[in-house]
């Protein structure tokens, strides 16, 4: 009896350690800063892991610059550098992946009462040490204020966005990333949302799908000066 109920516990631990080895981390630090009503630069910081906090495997170091054509509006030119290195513990090497990435990107805002829909467009020119890609981003983004009837200091709020990725290639459809969450603008300056992110990416009709827990922190500089009410969370 011992022996079965021993066997039954290590089964069930194994189970739970494969279950949280699935469930990856990624933190997230953008800061945004508002140089005047039209002009802004933005910069972010990233590091994921395959298991929870532990098994890092990816960092990203981007960053842009923003025109803003009216409050609902804004174009962003950006430019970052991205590594992916090998599975099996902490930046393993060698790196599996390093990219140099260019893009272009449409940002557009509209609300339903309370509730702010941000509508993200991006075109991007990716370099690799394997050779060049073309990939196309579009992400619904919405946001919805809890104890106010906008975002602002002391605000609790609620978050989600679904995310598609295309290329130029076959197949086509690369990837697809939905988050769930909330978040609390603790000032003027910071905003910190916790939540849930699923990745599914397509590799010759084999998928590979990834859950994260993800942790943001906005920092906003001169924020009075914009005149957007701004979604918090990560601009990747």
């Amino acid at each position: 009896m011992r022996i079965w109920l021993l066997t039954i516990l290590a089964l069930s631990t194994g189970s739970l350690c494969a279950q949280r080895s699935h469930f990856g981390s990624w933190n997230v630090i953008t800061t945004r800063v508002t140089l005047s009503e039209k002009w802004g630069f933005y910069n972010e910081l990233q590091l994921r892991s395959q298991s929870f906090y532990n098994d890092h495997f990816y960092h990203e170091v981007k960053g842009g610059v923003s025109y803003a054509l009216n409050k609902n509006f804004v174009v962003l030119l950006g430019l970052g550098d991205y590594q992916t290195y090998s599975d099996g513990g902490n930046f393993v090497k060698p790196i599996s992946a390093h990219e140099t990435r260019l893009w272009q990107q449409l940002t557009m805002n509209h609300y339903l009462e309370r509730i702010k829909f941000e509508h993200r467009y991006r075109i991007e020119q990716r370099w690799f040490t394997t050779g060049f890609r073309q990939r196309y981003r579009y992400r619904l983004n919405t946001a919805v204020p809890i104890n106010n009837t906008k975002i602002g200091p002391k605000t609790f709020f609620l978050g989600s966005f679904n995310e598609l990725f295309l290329t130029n290639k076959a197949p086509y459809f690369e990837r697809n990333r939905f988050f769930v969450g909330g978040g609390y603008q603790i000032s003027k300056h910071f905003t910190i949302q916790p939540g849930y992110v699923y990745q599914y990416d397509y590799r010759n009709n084999a998928g590979l799908g990834k859950h994260f827990f993800q942790l943001t922190l906005t920092i906003d500089v001169n924020a009075d000066k914009s005149p957007n009410e701004r979604i918090p969370g990560n601009l990747d």
